[in-house]
């Protein structure tokens, strides 16, 4: 099943998308889900797809040691921003946990389950990943049934330079 959809997409993707897709792109941009499904299909990377049972701990600016840039000196976005073990994660992966689709976002939407790897943590290391919640301690409620829980996480993709806001 899978290599029938990878096929079809692959041909769906010579005729109209991917020429734009195999050039990448620089400019800072919304992500793109369809076409992370579609690079997912290429790739043998579904959303969804099972890769890592991950534990998450939760962290927030106004910690103690919580600066307001991740490790590549980006501003951390909240719901978005998640620090890993890069040694299992490499910085920049695009992400999709499937435990945090549907949660309430800063700006009134719903999380569509992306994250983005930019930072790293001192306690991160192997299959464990902090998901940043926003500024203060109340942002952390959200996302506080995930907390010490172990999550579904798949790479999806990768990003160049900071996450998107």
């Amino acid at each position: 099943m899978r290599r029938t959809l990878a096929g079809i997409l692959a041909v769906m993707a010579m005729s109209t998308a991917l020429p734009a897709f195999a050039a990448g792109s620089d400019s800072e941009s919304a992500p793109d889900p369809l076409g992370d499904l579609i690079t997912g299909a290429l790739t043998g990377t579904i959303p969804g797809t099972l890769e890592y049972k991950m534990r998450a701990t939760l962290y927030h600016a106004g910690a103690k040691g919580i600066r307001g840039l991740d490790s590549l000196g980006c501003k951390v976005v909240a719901m978005r921003t998640v620090a890993v073990d890069k040694t299992v994660i490499p910085r920049r992966t695009v992400l999709f946990i499937k435990e945090t689709v549907g949660l309430p976002m800063p700006d009134g939407g719903t999380h569509d389950g992306y994250w983005y790897a930019s930072d790293v943590g001192g306690a991160i290391k192997g299959l464990k990943l902090d998901l940043f919640s926003g500024s203060g301690r109340a942002s952390m409620n959200p996302l506080m049934g995930l907390n010490l829980s172990h999550l579904s996480v798949s790479k999806v993709g990768e990003f160049k330079g900071c996450p998107p806001e």
